[in-house]
C-alpha cells in the first residue's frame, strides 16, 4: 500500500519573502520546530475526544453537519448503525457517514488513496457513455498510472490490463482494479479500523449518549 502524506496527509508551500540571512535562518528553525511538533501531535491522537460530541462528529463526518439529532430524525447517526459497520466492509461503505469515518481512519494510516479510488470507481459506473473516456483517463492518471500521485497498490498484470481497457472504456473497465483494492481494504485496513480509537470512541460516545 502506497504511503501518501494527507490527513489529508496527501506539503504546503507558501510564497517566499526576502529576509536577512540571520532572520531567515531563525524563522526556518521556528517553522521546523512547529512542524515537528505538529507531526508528533497528529501521531499521538488522544484516546478520548472530550465532552463536545457534536464537534467530534463534525470532525470525522463532514456531511453530518448537525451532529447527533433526535432519535426520530432520518439523518441520525445511531449507535446501532455504527455497530453494524462491524458486520462487513460492505455495510461500512454503504453509508456516507461510514465512508467518511473510514476515510478519516485511512488518512491516519496514509492510505486514503484506496477509498478515494474505490469511490471514484463507484461514481464512474454511473457516468453517461459520452463522458466515459474523459473520466476514465482522469481516474487512470490519478490512481492507476505508474507515476500517479495517488497510485494504488495493485499488481503489474492488473495495472497493465486496466491501461488497455481504458483505451476503449466501458462502465466495467476499472472493475478488476477496484476488486483488488476492495479486497486489500477488507483484509488489511478494515480489521484495524474496527480496533481503532476512531471507531471505538465514536461507538462508545454514541452508546453513552443513547443512555442519557
Amino acid at each position: 500500500m502506497q504511503a501518501a502524506a494527507i490527513a489529508t496527509p496527501r506539503l504546503d508551500r507558501m510564497p517566499g519573502m526576502f529576509f536577512s540571512a540571520h532572520s531567515a535562518h531563525s524563522k526556518d528553525l521556528k517553522e521546523t520546530g512547529h512542524s515537528l511538533l505538529d507531526d508528533k501531535t497528529q501521531k499521538k491522537r488522544p484516546k478520548t475526544f472530550g465532552m463536545d460530541m457534536k464537534a467530534y462528529l463534525r470532525s470525522v463526518i463532514p456531511h453530518l453537519e448537525s451532529g447527533i439529532k433526535s432519535s426520530k430524525s432520518k439523518d441520525i447517526l445511531s449507535a446501532d448503525e455504527v455497530m453494524q459497520w462491524s458486520q462487513s466492509l460492505e455495510k461500512l461503505l454503504a453509508t456516507q457517514a461510514g465512508q467518511d469515518v473510514f476515510g478519516n481512519f485511512l488518512k491516519s494510516e496514509f492510505s486514503e488513496e484506496n477509498i478515494e479510488f474505490w469511490l471514484a470507481c463507484e461514481d464512474y459506473k454511473k457516468t453517461e457513455s459520452d463522458h466515459l473516456h474523459c473520466k476514465a483517463e482522469k481516474i487512470y492518471k490519478a490512481f492507476v498510472h505508474s507515476d500517479a500521485a495517488k497510485q494504488i497498490n495493485i499488481d503489474f498484470r492488473t495495472r497493465e490490463s486496466t491501461a488497455k481497457r481504458i483505451k476503449a472504456p466501458t462502465h466495467t473497465c476499472f472493475d478488476e482494479a477496484q476488486k483488488v483494492i476492495y479486497t486489500l481494504m477488507e483484509k488489511d485496513s478494515y480489521p484495524r479500523f474496527l480496533k481503532s480509537d476512531i471507531y471505538l470512541n465514536l461507538l462508545n460516545e454514541l452508546q453513552a449518549n443513547s443512555l442519557k
